[in-house]
């Protein structure tokens, strides 16, 4: 199998990446056979990556990688997959990775959709994350938004039986969308009501991203629904 730093056409958003340290360039480098996933044809045998894991997670869009690493260390007996597509966001979590001798953690850099659909095995994960995933928030660009119904049928294929989908964002009209477009894929349930968002249990650490949202005056929306058994 290729264990190097996967070099992709993007394919289904636009890339930001920003400035990447020569650290960060250097740990891409040296780290990705350690902690990354490079992909093949197949689905990924999540076991063969993380063996005895007790529960198999995915979180897409980690972003600098903060929230993901709190609860790969609160939850040292669970897996963690993380799919980000920003070069620098994926370069610093492999060095706190390393840093901080994590091991239940594996990185995949790529297109999150083109992932679920081809490279998720179904019915494998006992949670998928999202939090706070771009809003496009100009009407015109909203058919960019990554929660969409097709997207939606595939991440609950991909739950366990109880498993769960969890989303965060801090955009009103989006996260109506996000309850209407999981309300309306019948794998999944809403165990806190029907078009119900979470309330102030606090299912998640914080994010900077939440603190922006904060900041502007945004209330926080966190969705939560489980696949049927």
């Amino acid at each position: 199998m290729n264990t190097k730093f996967p070099r992709r056409p993007i394919r289904s958003f636009v890339r930001r990446e920003g400035r990447i340290t020569q650290g960060q360039e250097r740990a891409l480098d040296q780290l990705w056979p350690r902690f990354g996933l490079s992909l093949g044809e197949n689905p990924i045998r999540i076991d063969d990556h993380l063996p005895n894991c007790k529960k198999r997670i995915l979180e897409i869009g980690f972003g600098d990688g903060d929230s993901l690493l709190t609860m790969a260390k609160a939850e040292p007996e669970s897996g963690f997959i993380g799919i980000e597509v920003h070069r620098p966001g994926v370069g610093r979590l492999l060095l706190r990775l390393a840093e901080e001798e994590i091991n239940n953690v594996r990185l995949i850099c790529d297109d999150a959709v083109q992932v679920v659909t081809h490279h998720i095995p179904v019915a494998s994960l006992d949670r998928i994350q999202i939090f706070f995933p771009d809003p496009w928030h100009k009407k015109k660009h909203h058919k960019r938004r990554l929660i969409q119904p097709g997207f939606a049928s595939l991440l609950a294929e991909r739950l366990k039986p109880g498993g769960a989908l969890h989303i965060a964002t801090d955009w009103e009209d989006y996260a109506h969308t996000i309850m209407e477009v999981v309300s309306a894929e019948k794998r999944v349930f809403n165990p806190y009501g029907e078009g119900h968002f979470v309330g102030h249990k606090k299912l998640r650490p914080a994010t900077k991203y939440e603190a922006r949202g904060l900041r502007r005056g945004h209330h926080l929306y966190d969705i939560w629904v489980e696949r049927k058994s």
